[in-house]
Order: C-alpha cells, then structure tokens, then sequence
C-alpha cells in the first residue's frame, strides 16, 4: 500500500510522555466518539501480564519487528529505547480506513510529530502534557510494571518531549482527567466534524 496512491481518511493522533494519561484519554475518547477506531501499534517488547497481542499492541519481537521494516510494512517506527521498537503498520490503517472510521493513535512524541508531517491537514494531532515531572514519576512508579533503569529513562526523555508539545495542534495538560478528556473530546468533535 502506497499512501501516495490511496486516498487519506482522518486521523487523531494522540502523543505524550509515558505517564502522562494519553491511553486513559483515548479509551475514554472512543467510549464516547463512535466513529473511532483504534489504530493498535506493533512493538518488539514482550507483552506485559495484562496486555493482549492483536489488542493493545501487536507484539512481533525484535527479529519479528525488523523483518517489517526490512518489509517496508510501517508507516512510520522508531527505537524509542535501545532495542524497543514501536511502530505503525499501513495495513492496519488501511483496514481501519477502508471500514469508513476515523484512527486514533495511542504513539509516542516522535512517532506523533512523523504521523502528522505525513498525513498533515487530515490529522489532528493532540499533545498530552504531565502537570509536572515528579506527578510523571509517581505515576510511572505507581503503575509497578518499570524497573528503576527503565524509569529513570522515561523521566530523562519526558523533559525533551515535553519541549516538543508546540510542534502538535493541540496541548493539553492533563491536571484533572476529567477536565483533560472534556477538552480533548471539544477538538476531536470538532476536527471530525469539519
């Protein structure tokens, strides 16, 4: 599939350091808009005890995960950690798109600025900021499934992030959950219906 050749549906992209809230606010988005699908990422890492390949990420390993690029199967991947790999296959878009839907993603900063330089004025693309980053560490220590190293990485590279939340058409910061998901479900209506 060529995006050059196939005509661009609309697209939400939703980005934020990791912590921040932004898969809380993209379910909390799709119980609410019925014409979003979620665009599910493929990762190289293992799947944590509570996720489900083909549900929350396809899990394809890092042989697996190379061999698709070597395919050329991604829209856009990055190693967001040494041998972590995260990305977006075009089959999965396509399928969604065919089905008449608009795609959410749930990706990370870099893979949020890649999304919106390639499908620009068809995508909105949604900033999720943390109130602070100690709010973000507390966050990522709460949730128990990160090592020290591993968390310790994530509040390195989420100062960086944080700095990038004016390349996306939308920041919000994401103090109060309920007020976060009033404000991102006013742009997303809105983006859909223009």
């Amino acid at each position: 599939m060529s995006f050059e050749t196939e005509p661009l549906g609309k697209s939400i992209i939703v980005s934020a350091p990791s912590g921040a809230g932004k898969t809380t606010i993209v379910r909390k988005l799709m119980e609410q808009v019925p014409s979003l699908a979620f665009s599910i990422s493929a990762c190289s890492r293992k799947a944590r005890p509570n996720e489900i390949d083909g549900k929350d990420y396809y899990f394809l390993g890092l042989d697996g995960f190379k061999s698709a690029i070597e395919q050329q199967e991604f829209i856009e991947w990055e190693e967001v950690y040494k041998d972590h790999y995260y990305g977006t296959l075009k089959k999965e878009v396509q399928r969604l798109w065919s089905a008449g839907k608009v795609v959410i993603f749930d990706v990370d900063v870099v893979g949020g600025m890649n999304l919106k330089k390639l499908f620009q004025e068809k995508a909105l693309s949604v900033f999720i900021e943390p109130p602070s980053l100690e709010v973000l560490e507390h966050r990522l220590r709460s949730r128990e499934t990160e090592t020290e190293d591993r968390i310790t990485l994530r509040i390195e590279k989420a100062g960086w992030e944080i700095a990038q939340a004016k390349a996306f058409d939308v920041s919000i910061r994401n103090e109060d959950l309920s007020k976060a998901v009033a404000e991102a479900m006013s742009h997303v209506t809105a983006f859909i219906a223009s």
